[in-house]
């Protein structure tokens, strides 16, 4: 998807909202558990509820690699599930000397149809690279994290920078604000308005709104751009807003919640 195409579903929607596909066996409603795939029937019910409220859909690959193989066909199902009308994320966080990311970018981009993958920069320029060389396909490339290891890295000085910011300011120099974005964390708030300044362009993923706590309209404020420029991820409080028979349902009440305040803030 092309970052015209993603601009207008935003605003043909008056949304900006990713559902993140976080699904674990343990907390799906369990009448679901005698589904020949437990995990896509819960899939399917979830994207047939959301997909009216929200531009976008996250699987964190971490869910089904846990299952083995049958957590890879889940997880091909679902995104081809998904189909073409929104935009995929691959929240992988892979990255890896070039010609290993060459692999993890066939294995995304040609063997699965997605649209993006989240990208670790540690390993430099050749690990990211291979990810932005197909058209309409992005890398995501993690900038400042909503975790508490945050701290450890990405919150220490490098030079007269911190060293976030002095990745963001190089990585953005890797590809162009048509196929990189970056991950910001909603629980980083405070920062959002330096880290525009640095990347005025650039769409930027944000996880961390509902469960942990990061407030959309602070986010809105200090980092909406003419266009948008963000995609708000929303994981557990919309998927497993019930673990009843009504896990649906209220998936839908969340997610058009989230997409209603969503519409107050752009333009």
């Amino acid at each position: 998807m092309t970052r015209s195409q993603l601009v207008d579903q935003i605003f043909d929607k008056r949304s900006y909202l990713t559902v993140g596909l976080d699904t674990d066996l343990e907390k799906i409603p369990p009448h679901l558990l005698s589904e020949p795939d437990p995990a896509f029937a819960f899939n399917k019910a979830i994207i047939d509820a959301t997909r009216d409220h929200c531009v976008s859909y996250k699987i964190n690959t971490a869910f089904y690699e846990a299952m083995g193989v049958k957590g890879w066909e889940t997880l091909e199902k679902t995104v081809r599930y998904i189909g073409t009308d929104h935009f995929t994320i691959a929240d992988a966080k892979r990255g890896d000397i070039g010609n290993t990311s060459t692999q993890y970018a066939k294995a995304f981009f040609e063997a699965l149809p997605f649209d993006s993958i989240t990208v670790a920069p540690y390993m430099g320029e050749d690990s990211v690279k291979p990810f932005l060389q197909y058209p309409g396909k992005w890398a995501i490339v993690l900038g400042l994290t909503s975790n508490a290891g945050a701290r450890d890295f990405e919150l220490q000085p490098s030079g007269d920078q911190l060293l976030y910011e002095r990745v963001l300011e190089k990585v953005s120099k890797w590809g162009t604000p048509e196929n990189l974005m970056f991950v910001v964390g909603a629980t980083q708030s405070d920062a959002f308005i330096n880290i525009r300044e640095i990347c005025p362009d650039h769409f930027f993923l944000v996880p961390g709104v509902g469960a942990q706590g990061g407030s959309l309209k602070e986010i809105s404020e200090k980092a909406m751009t003419k266009d948008c420029g963000l995609l708000v991820n929303a994981s557990r409080a919309v998927i497993y807003a019930s673990s009843g028979t009504d896990f649906a349902i209220k998936a839908k009440e969340a997610a058009k919640a989230y997409s209603d305040e969503m519409a107050i803030y752009l333009p």
